[in-house]
């Protein structure tokens, strides 16, 4: 990683890898046009600040997609082989997040799939694709958006987790008790 962000407009830029992250949540917008299930995701998760907040997380998204057009990746070097098994873990299960979300129906909390092993696997996915381009294209820039966007992920978290007790009730609150809130192994379903 230098001091100086690399500039420069290629085929084998990070944009590669940032449309596959933006992949998932357009495709369900295409697909869904206003079903029910697309009802369901735009949901206002009430915390404070939450329009700066938004207007943030927006801004450094957009700052992320404009800058990987400019960053080259580490073609060749370990640096963009670690990146690239990294994002190809994070593309699955964001894509398998999105598949769960769709088939879910909406009277219940998602549990199945990655959501199995965390309560945010979208959140966890996120995170990962974008250190994956921190570390394929050896951008100090990158990895700081990447803590800037894994900090929001921290804060808005329990705020959604809160929305989803008083939307699933009972449900929720059992798969919070057996699903780590990041990542890790289920505790077994005793109640099943």
């Amino acid at each position: 990683m230098s001091i100086t962000p690399a500039f420069e407009i290629g085929l084998w830029n990070a944009w590669i890898f940032m449309i596959c992250f933006l992949l998932p949540p357009i495709i369900s917008i295409l697909v869904d046009k206003g079903k029910a299930s697309s009802k369901r995701l735009n949901v206002s998760v009430p915390i404070k600040h939450e329009k700066l907040f938004n207007v943030i997380s927006t801004a450094i998204l957009v700052a992320g997609i404009i800058y990987s057009i400019f960053l080259p990746l580490q073609l060749g070097k370990v640096w963009f082989f670690i990146g690239l098994v990294i994002f190809l873990i994070a593309f699955v299960i964001s894509i398998s997040a999105t598949f769960f979300v769709r088939t879910t129906p909406t009277d219940k909390p998602f549990t199945k799939g990655p959501y199995r092993y965390s309560r945010h696997p979208y959140y966890v996915a996120q995170t990962l694709i974008l250190l994956s381009i921190a570390i394929a294209s050896a951008s100090w820039v990158f990895l700081m958006l990447t803590v800037i966007m894994g900090i929001f992920h921290l804060i808005f978290a329990p705020a959604e987790e809160q929305y989803c007790l008083k939307r699933y009730g009972k449900d929720y609150e059992e798969y919070m008790k057996r699903t780590p809130r990041w990542i890790g192994i289920p505790k077994s379903e005793e109640s099943d």
